[in-house]
């Protein structure tokens, strides 16, 4: 037997009883072989034989870059993909502490990635795709994140998102007639939520060209120029002199960089009048000591979705809150939520293929399938986490009425949580 055939028989062995642990039937094909029983879930055609080497040793990365370059074809349902997918990656989180030199390394790097020009580059890279694109599988308003599936019986998406946008308001007790910001405020859906709904004077600052022009022409729109304002600015410059009573940051923070997180709460607090809050909505890390996914999927998503984004587990993201002298009051953790958001996104996407690519073309189309899908199974195997953190700028004296607000070093906060859900 010629030695290469020899190798592609063991490996089809191998792979064959790969297969029959998987938890839907799958199907392979490559040139000159095949693999797997007719009428399966899910067929993966390979290019080459080469690919099954990947898929042995669960490079589900490698594998999704292949499908992007049009090296690879997928049929099956998203759904029925990403639980062969998440058997394949088996555990991608790392819980191995960094050795000395590699957290050096990786906040130097940090430090390289996270300049005001590469920010700006690589927010338009993601945001700037299309805002048609986006209009296809997100909501009417364009909420670009986590929703807050508050009846989770009943809502659709569009409802989820509007009750995560008044959960964010109540959580920050907005007022009428107070100073309100919103650090990268998306297509606008905050911004112009709080100044409708609750009367405030918003702010919002975005590095995409796209969103900023969109947002700015409906606040035109909606007759609101007078109240709400949206620039095109990176949060390192905004100007301190006149503070702000309430500040949100939704999906922003990944952006930042970890070496830039307590300089970033720290900034925050320096644009917060005294007893003033901040919400910050995020993703972070399912792990203590990873920034990213195993598996190569942090590596794709990083070459492209998010280019520069890097993620911090919750227990670091509080000590940098603390770093920035900002107090943390409020955890919640909306995991589910976001598995749910980001399948009600893929779904859309999915029944919407043929416009999509006319839009955004053949790849930017399959990144964003795999992106979508891949997000809602790692959100909902714990893999990667989302958090609410609402924080203070404590005043520093002390409340003579415990019953209305904490006692010692005072913020704008109810005595308890009974506020947000009135």
């Amino acid at each position: 037997m010629v030695p290469g055939v020899a190798v592609m028989s063991v490996m089809s062995g191998l792979i064959e009883r790969q297969l029959e642990c998987l938890p839907r039937s799958v199907v392979l094909e490559w040139p000159g072989g095949r693999a797997g029983r007719q009428g399966a879930d899910v067929t993966l055609k390979f290019d080459r034989p080469s690919r099954l080497a990947d898929l042995a040793r669960g490079e589900v990365g490698a594998l999704a870059d292949a499908y992007v370059r049009g090296e690879m074809e997928i049929c099956g349902s998203m759904r029925d993909l990403m639980l062969v997918a998440a058997q394949l990656a088996g555990d991608p989180v790392n819980r191995s502490a960094p050795l000395p030199w590699e957290r050096a390394w990786k906040h130097l790097r940090s430090l390289w990635l996270h300049s005001r020009e590469r920010d700006a580059q690589q927010i338009q890279f993601h945001y700037d795709v299309s805002d048609e694109f986006y209009g296809l599988w997100l909501d009417p308003r364009r909420v670009y994140s986590c929703a807050y599936y508050r009846d989770a019986g009943s809502m659709d998406l569009a409802q989820a998102q509007e009750a995560k946008l008044d959960h964010i308001c109540r959580k920050l007790a907005l007022q009428p007639g107070q100073r309100f910001l919103d650090v990268g405020a998306g297509w606008g859906g905050l911004l112009l939520w709080a100044a409708e709904h609750y009367g405030v004077q918003a702010t919002g600052i975005t590095l995409s060209r796209n969103q900023h022009a969109h947002a700015n022409r409906l606040i035109g729109e909606k007759g609101l120029a007078g109240r709400v304002q949206m620039k095109l600015l990176d949060y390192r410059d905004l100007p301190e002199g006149a503070p702000y009573d309430r500040i949100a940051s939704v999906g922003m923070f990944e952006h930042v960089g970890r070496a830039n997180l307590s300089s970033y709460f720290a900034k925050l607090r320096s644009l917060l009048v005294p007893g003033g809050l901040v919400l910050n909505h995020g993703i972070t890390a399912g792990g203590l000591h990873n920034d990213g996914l195993g598996s190569g999927m942090g590596d794709f998503i990083d070459r492209y979705i998010f280019p520069g984004g890097e993620l911090e587990h919750v227990a670091s993201v509080s000590r940098h809150v603390a770093e920035g002298e900002l107090e943390l009051l409020d955890a919640e953790n909306l995991r589910p939520h976001y598995a749910r958001t980001l399948w009600a996104w893929s779904d859309a996407l999915e029944s919407q293929l043929p416009q999509a690519r006319r839009i955004a073309g053949e790849q930017t189309v399959r990144a964003y399938r795999l992106y979508l899908a891949g997000c809602a199974m790692a959100f909902e195997r714990g893999w990667i986490s989302l958090y609410q953190l609402l924080c203070s700028r404590p005043t520093g004296e002390v409340g003579a009425d415990a019953g209305a607000v904490m006692r010692g070093a005072q913020a704008d906060y109810g005595f308890n949580r009974s506020y947000m859900y009135a």
